[in-house]
């Protein structure tokens, strides 16, 4: 007897149709228990805890952190959004980077607090001195962070040896420009600095490993334009980072080859002295497939292909992560950016959790190496706390 298969009560189109709210509604709730927790620490250390402050300000300090949480998803979305209202970014970003440090402080302010406790300090000293603690740290730190934020990357030096380095190309400088980032924030004379100090490391390499702004040419052409006066001995080469999928990552490739770079969209180039050659080759974005532009996507086969298998790989990709398909090809150094170090501590203990590192040469497998810049510019807030940015000279030297 054959049997006839009940008919499916879900197709696989409709089965989307229900996950999809899930989704979105998994997504929006975590958000919101970050959002919540990320005020509700600060606020229960400064204004409630065992501090007994008089109503008045147990009214006006819980009055700003409400309308500060109500208002920071606004702004953000407003800047980030289909809009790019460069004001509401500047608010927005300031806010967040200003309640993390808030946040971070006040849970070690609380460990204090127990401490103090233990040696039998009462309330509301205890807590009142742990609240005023937490202010002063967070406002000296959020000072010298904006100042770090905003000054002229550190210049980073790095020695890598290549053991199939030929002689010829023995100490070819290579400076490694990343995450410049250009926002709502102007940041025009800060972009024409760094192109005065990568000039004067004379690079024989200049390679920019992505994240050069959020937002489209047009919006950010004026902050850009410096990056065409960058010179180099042999070559200047970009690849894109995940920030020009939020974006327009054509157009920056565009606008790249446009002033004299040679963008690595999946491809490469050879550079040569005393005889012997380097290649010198570029990857799209981990996130470039998701962003699901026709013929973007990272390629490590197309970026390679023809390349002579004796000659030494130097790769540009931005993602650390990326260091694993590098190792497959038997890449030899790759650069790359990302991470900005955390750009505000103890942020990059979570960068950790996604990436293989976050700063500095490491070696993956018998030939690799990997260096990751902390980055030149940054992202969102205007600090950078403990993850100073960095121009980086790469030296490199054969065996």
């Amino acid at each position: 007897m054959v049997s006839t298969p009940l008919p499916e009560t879900t197709t696989r189109s409709d089965s989307r149709t229900i996950h999809r709210p899930l989704r979105v509604v998994a997504i929006a709730t975590t958000l919101v228990s970050v959002l919540l927790i990320l005020f509700a620490v600060p606020w229960w250390t400064l204004v409630i805890s065992g501090t007994q402050w008089p109503t008045a300000i147990v009214a006006l300090g819980t009055a700003a952190f409400v309308i500060t949480l109500v208002g920071l998803p606004v702004t953000l979305v407003s800047s980030h959004g289909r809009r790019h209202l460069d004001w509401a970014g500047l608010i927005g970003d300031s806010v967040l980077g200003i309640i993390w440090v808030l946040f971070v402080w006040s849970v070690l302010g609380n460990i204090a607090r127990l401490a103090l406790g233990s040696m039998g300090v009462a309330d509301p000293v205890r807590s009142r001195s742990v609240a005023t603690a937490v202010v002063l740290v967070t406002a000296v730190l959020l000072i010298w962070g904006n100042r770090e934020a905003m000054r002229i990357p550190r210049i980073k030096y790095v020695d890598v040896t290549l053991p199939r380095l030929g002689r010829g190309l023995d100490g070819t400088r290579v400076v490694a420009v990343t995450d410049t980032h250009f926002g709502p924030i102007n940041r025009t004379k800060w972009s024409l600095g760094v192109a005065a100090a990568v000039n004067e490391l004379r690079p024989d390499i200049v390679a920019h490993v992505g994240d050069i702004a959020d937002g489209t040419v047009e919006q950010r052409r004026v902050q850009a334009a410096p990056l065409a006066t960058m010179d180099a001995g042999l070559a200047r080469v970009y690849v894109t980072g995940n920030h020009e999928y939020l974006g327009e990552a054509q157009g920056w490739l565009d606008y790249m080859d446009s002033i004299g770079w040679k963008t690595l969209h999946n491809d490469h180039i050879v550079v040569e002295r005393g005889g012997d050659r380097l290649v010198v080759a570029g990857v799209d974005d981990a996130t470039a497939k998701s962003a699901k532009l026709s013929g973007h996507g990272a390629n490590f086969d197309d970026a390679l292909a023809g390349v002579d298998p004796g000659l030494p790989v130097l790769m540009l990709a931005h993602q650390p992560k990326q260091v694993f398909e590098s190792e497959a090809a038997g890449v030899d150094l790759q650069i790359a950016g990302h991470t900005h170090g955390g750009q505000i501590w103890p942020f990059n203990f979570l960068v950790r959790l996604d990436q293989p590192t976050v700063h500095g040469l490491s070696r993956h497998g018998a030939r690799t190496q990997l260096y990751t810049s902390r980055g030149s510019g940054f992202w969102g807030p205007p600090f950078r706390i403990f993850a100073p940015s960095e121009i980086t000279v790469i030296t490199l030297h054969s065996a």
